[in-house]
């Protein structure tokens, strides 16, 4: 058996455990991208909020918002001042909501992931019952952020707050909502719950590839390598670059005896990835696999028996 360490499964990191890994990991576990990755873009956030009468066409914080993302792209230091300052001076609702989304926003881009849900949280408070709808990305939100910062069970608590709102109907974010909800699962030692979570997450959002690659892997942790095999094939159907899903591919394929598959897989890694993180790891993986064996190699092991 190759000392092969399990891929990625996003709170690790934060958990400061290894689940059910095999071998010890050579490369750094994360936890979840905040904010929430290839969730609702700010132009999609502020149409659910006109819907839910949240916005205010008369004030500019719309403007300030995109203004102080922006400027966090840049220089996180200057946005969290603004964010800061903004939440200061701020007497309307509705700025204030924005103002702690952003303070979120940075302060999660910096690391700060206790700050970041405090004031992710103080952004949900603000929105009014009758209009949570618009505040069920800002609880998404803070949900990564108590995950990214080792809190799983306050992270449970919070995504699942966002699935309970009603008449939210975007499909795709509750399906990452449902894949979010996963990870906490998962380092809760809940597989069982984080394997139901991403069979819904799969309903909601079947073509995300993000999520058929963390069940592939949840999968193959269980013991479970067929599935784990059509898992991965549907994560790389709909996430073809990601060089996660070759990685987990490979995995899977030299733990089921096919060495050339696993091979290719991680080649194709480092093709795609030479310089990055997946890419060493990739590599790390073919040094362990060893050399393919050559032509003439294979037809003296293939040689039937006098």
């Amino acid at each position: 058996m190759f000392d092969l360490p399990a891929p990625i499964f996003a709170v690790e990191q934060a958990q400061g455990a290894a689940l059910m890994q095999i071998g010890p990991a050579t490369i750094p576990m994360r936890p979840s991208d905040l904010p929430i990755p290839r969730r609702r873009s700010p132009e999609q956030q502020r149409e659910v909020e006109r819907e839910a009468g949240l916005e205010r066409p008369d004030l500019p914080e719309q403007d300030r918002l995109a203004d102080c993302l922006a400027k966090a792209q840049t220089n996180p230091d200057a946005a969290l001042v603004e964010a800061q300052t903004w939440l200061g001076e701020s007497r309307d609702t509705g700025q204030q909501v924005r103002a702690n989304q952003c303070l979120g926003m940075v302060r999660s881009g910096m690391g700060d992931f206790e700050g970041a849900l405090e004031a992710f949280a103080q952004a949900v408070a603000g929105v009014p019952k009758l209009q949570e709808v618009a505040a069920v990305p800002l609880m998404a939100m803070a949900g990564n952020a108590a995950l990214a910062g080792g809190k799983a069970d306050a992270a449970l608590g919070w995504f699942d707050q966002a699935l309970a709102v009603k008449d939210y109907s975007d499909t795709q974010a509750l399906g990452a909502i449902q894949i979010d909800r996963s990870r906490a699962l998962v380092a809760l030692a809940r597989n069982a719950e984080a394997d139901a979570a991403l069979v819904e997450a799969h309903r909601l959002a079947p073509e995300d590839g993000e999520g058929w690659l963390l069940s592939a892997t949840l999968a193959r942790r269980m013991d479970d390598l067929p599935r784990a095999q059509r898992d991965i094939e549907m994560a790389a159907k709909y996430a073809p670059r990601d060089p996660l899903v070759g990685i987990e591919a490979g995995v899977i394929a030299v733990l089921s005896g096919r060495d050339d598959a696993a091979r290719k897989s991680w080649e194709s890694v480092v093709a795609m990835d030479k310089d990055g993180e997946a890419g060493k790891v990739a590599k790390s993986y073919l040094e362990q696999l060893g050399p393919a064996p050559t032509s003439s190699a294979s037809a003296t092991t293939e040689k039937p028996a006098p």
